[in-house]
């Protein structure tokens, strides 16, 4: 059973893959979801919330070479764990996270359905992934 208590920020320039994201959540329990379009309003939430977010989720692109993402999300105690994807935009190796950093960096230029909810196994221990995701339309 997810935990409907946790805080999940999006951040892509395009509305159609935040929505598109924000209802992979949805299908998985969760709907504590902000989704932001720009650096800009990424930052100014990650430093003026008054509690951290427990998973924030950047496309790679977003940045644009102003920011690197990987170095912004490790260690951040605004963010539990980061997913990148479209890691390629940003020239970042794909990763899976690391135990002490919690970043998860990936190449796909969108996450699936099955790739969040084997991160969320990781985010939300209440919610383990077991075998494959079927998405039904």
């Amino acid at each position: 059973m997810p935990s409907k208590s946790l805080r999940i920020l999006i951040a892509d320039t395009q509305h159609f893959h935040r929505m598109r994201i924000e209802r992979l959540f949805n299908q998985l329990g969760y709907f504590r979801v902000a989704p932001v379009q720009g650096v800009e309003e990424l930052l100014s939430l990650m430093e003026y919330s008054t509690e951290p977010f427990d998973l924030v989720v950047v496309n790679g692109a977003l940045a644009n070479g102003r920011l690197n993402l990987f170095d912004f999300f490790v260690d951040n105690p605004q963010a539990r764990h980061a997913f990148i994807f479209d890691g390629r935009q940003a020239q970042l190796p794909p990763m899976a996270g690391n135990v002490r950093h919690n970043v998860n960096v990936s190449h796909a230029a969108l996450p699936d359905l099955a790739s969040i909810a084997q991160l969320m196994a990781t985010v939300d221990p209440r919610r383990p992934f077991v075998g494959t995701v079927i998405s039904v339309r």
